[in-house]
């Protein structure tokens, strides 16, 4: 069997483009594997890609190349949404790059990794291929225009799958796909090539893209109140992004210089976690939670915000890690501080943490994958007819309505008064 991945840009850094190239060469093992990358902005990508796993860039953005010389290299994207938050970084040439190879894709399976994807999928993709469509993002996440433009788009796919079995219930809830399998498939988070963490560096670590919703702001506030108690304790954050100019400014008003360091993006991060005690995320949202099962990986004790969606579907307070309330410094520092204080304590959560990351292992997701595809291509026409049967429904519901409000209009309609006047 043959799948294909369609990603926004391969070549760059992001738990999207970190989960699909790990599901991609899991894949490899009994699959022809493709990805199919919308940009391509630099030679290689940052990522080591399993080398069974084929890769073909459609537009190259990179200065001086041939591509920016098509005169619809110029011009906004009209197939892709514009909705999509990406929009603006798609042009007339990706839309015709797409359409192109979507015509003329022989891959059995085509898998979307966001939004504007899935509706390039959904508009172009071949009919014969099961065509599916991954949310990495959470629902609530979209924008109103987005969600209805996706709900007329999803429709017409084999699949929608989600990173939790929160998301997936609210897409069940609202948005009315009839003959679309709507499923929660987590992310691959495979064994890391580094030693497990000993918990004796003094060292807490977060990692993501510095922008407000990951909420560094409330990290740094929190390790406020953990430097005066512990000055020998650190606190680094790994990644880059707009928030960085903004979030040093708070690291020097909270006068942090010597305890908060932010350290850059690194790839692979699970070298940089092994060297802490305690990784933490105070984010307002996460759709999955990359980070969180990456530090699992590495025995690191966790602790996250309990934020919507993916958190509370990865640690078991507690048990394999610690949940606090989401926007609440204090709760974020007084889990450190117990943790911090608590070397066993730390032992204990990193251990099972270990165990419990199990649940991310490549063979088992690609079980569920296998299983998903197996069910789709056996059920294929009878969702076929429910799709078709919900359609004549609902073309009966606006024939019914119109019927209705024109017998309402008639009714209105007052006869004239022909009565004799009386002289």
């Amino acid at each position: 069997m043959k799948i294909a991945f369609l990603l926004h840009n391969a070549y760059a850094i992001g738990g999207t483009i970190r989960t699909t190239l790990n599901l991609a060469a899991a894949l490899a093992d009994h699959h022809d594997v493709e990805i199919v990358s919308l940009m391509r902005h630099r030679e290689t990508p940052r990522f080591t890609m399993d080398p069974r796993v084929g890769l073909v860039p459609l537009v190259d953005t990179r200065i001086g190349t041939s591509d920016g010389r098509f005169p619809a290299y110029a011009e906004p994207a009209c197939d892709f949404p514009l909705a999509d938050r990406r929009h603006h970084q798609y042009t007339r040439l990706h839309d015709l790059r797409m359409r192109g190879y979507l015509a003329n894709c022989d891959a059995d399976v085509i898998i979307g990794t966001r939004p504007g994807l899935n509706v390039y999928l959904a508009r172009f993709g071949p009919r014969r291929a099961l065509r599916i469509a991954q949310e990495h993002l959470r629902h609530d996440a979209h924008s109103k225009k987005l969600r209805r433009e996706l709900a007329r788009h999803y429709r017409t796919l084999d699949a929608v799958v989600t990173t939790t079995e929160a998301d997936a219930g609210t897409y069940r809830a609202r948005m009315v796909l009839p003959g679309v399998s709507v499923l929660a498939i987590p992310n691959i988070v495979p064994a890391p090539a580094v030693a497990p963490a000993d918990h004796t560096a003094g060292v807490v670590a977060a990692a993501g893209r510095l922008v407000r919703g990951k909420r560094f702001d409330l990290l740094i506030d929190a390790f406020a109140d953990v430097a005066p108690k512990h000055p020998e304790w650190r606190l680094r954050i790994y990644g880059g992004g707009a928030e960085k100019e903004p979030l040093q400014q708070l690291i020097h008003s909270h006068g942090l210089g010597q305890h908060v360091a932010l350290m850059g993006p690194r790839a692979p991060i699970e070298a940089e976690f092994a060297q802490a005690s305690i990784v933490a995320s105070a984010s307002d949202a996460e759709s999955f939670g990359m980070t969180l099962v990456e530090a699992m990986r590495c025995g690191v004790a966790v602790v996250s915000t309990d934020c919507p969606l993916g958190p509370a579907e990865i640690i078991r307070d507690g048990i394999d890690g610690r949940l606090v309330p989401s926007g609440d410094a204090k709760a974020l520092a007084a889990a450190l501080l117990e943790l911090i204080d608590d070397e066993p304590r730390r032992r204990a959560l990193g251990a099972a943490a270990v165990e419990s990351a199990h649940r991310f292992d490549p063979e088992r997701i690609v079980r569920r994958y296998e299983l998903l595809l197996t069910e789709l291509a056996a059920t294929r026409h009878r969702r076929a007819w429910q799709r078709t049967r919900a359609r004549v429904a609902a073309r009966t519901r606006g024939l019914l309505r119109r019927l209705s409000g024109l017998l309402r209009r008639l009714k209105g309609i007052r006869r004239p008064d022909h009565t004799p006047a009386v002289g």
